[in-house]
């Protein structure tokens, strides 16, 4: 058991090593000492003031009464005190081409990050956007222009309610789905609009994708989705994107449990260790990332609002002169 309060142990130096050191050091921890965690160094003068160092505190405060050694913001060895991620939403759209309840690959994928979130305490909704009868565009209600029906702006309501919007779709010819394509073009038509802090109103939001296939694309796929994601205002984390593909030529995709007439034991790809974990740390990135934005209110508007831009304020911004230096 780790004390509450600060353990102290003194050490004996060599005074060879520490010359002109006092005889005897104090160590504050704010956990249990142990002596063979401890690595000194000092330079000369270490009684005026010198620079010590813990091997495991990323600063050392230093008190010239009796040389108390106080080690501050320790890099600890414990294992991390678990995050609440209760408060978040996340919103799963599976743009794979197949409609329910017809088995879905990239459904599979998404369910191993479903599975995760839900047991965080997340609250977690799957879309296929095929289900919906959502136009094609680039505007936020496409009956506005020439088309009978638009389930858009119904969906948009989910999707913006959303702390997180992971993108999921197979590839098709080495490229993400054409409804994938659709959910970009119709995430684009709402990114002009503003929040209550005057910038464009994705920012504060998180975006990830998953992507399934055969022989190869998912890192291309990825490539777009995350960057058309940033491009609207979403934040993307580290490792925002897992994805499982097969080998060349025809063969089961991700989940199968059988193929050319046999069994498959485990589903086609549950067992890639690269997958489960690409899959858990872009999940759990995710989910770090728009803790820390929800918990600060997201992105400060100095310097990013489009509603301040536009009566005038430039921060500190100068226009160009086209004067060439040197």
């Amino acid at each position: 058991m780790e004390p509450s309060g600060p353990t102290f142990v003194t050490l004996r130096p060599a005074a060879r090593r520490f010359k002109g050191a006092s005889k005897n050091l104090e160590l504050a921890c704010r956990r249990k000492a142990d002596g063979t965690l401890l690595h000194f160094s000092a330079d000369r003068g270490a009684t005026k003031g010198g620079y010590w160092r813990r091997r495991n505190a990323r600063q050392a405060e230093i008190r010239k009464t009796n040389l108390t050694i106080k080690a501050i913001h320790p890099m600890t060895t414990k294992k991390a005190d678990k995050p609440d991620f209760s408060n978040l939403k996340a919103m799963f759209v599976n743009c794979t081409l197949k409609k329910s309840p017809e088995t879905s690959h990239t459904s599979n994928l998404i369910d191993v990050s479903k599975a995760i979130m839900e047991k965080e305490k997340v609250k977690v909704e799957e879309i296929r956007l095929v289900d919906h009868d959502v136009a094609s565009g680039v505007y936020p209600d496409m009956t506005e222009h020439g088309w009978k029906k638009d389930e858009w702006p119904a969906l948009f309501k989910k999707v913006i309610a959303a702390d997180i919007l992971i993108v999921g779709t197979p590839i098709w010819l080495g490229e993400k789905s054409s409804i994938a394509q659709k959910l970009i073009e119709r995430l684009y038509a709402m990114s002009s609009k503003t929040n209550d802090k005057g910038q464009y109103m994705f920012y504060g939001k998180v975006g990830g994708c998953v992507v399934t296939g055969n022989e190869d694309g998912v890192k291309h796929c990825a490539m777009g989705i995350l960057y058309s994601l940033q491009h609207v205002g979403y934040s993307i984390p580290p490792q925002a994107d897992s994805g499982w593909i097969g080998e060349v030529g025809p063969g089961p995709s991700y989940g199968d449990t059988e193929w050319k007439d046999k069994k498959v034991d485990p589903p086609v790809g549950y067992d890639s260790d690269f997958t489960n974990r690409n899959t858990t740390f872009m999940t759990y990135n995710l989910l770090h990332l728009a803790a820390m934005l929800k918990a600060q209110g997201g992105y400060p508007n100095y310097g990013n609002s489009r509603e301040a831009w536009d009566k005038g304020a430039r921060w500190e911004f100068e226009k160009p002169t086209g004067k060439l230096k040197g």
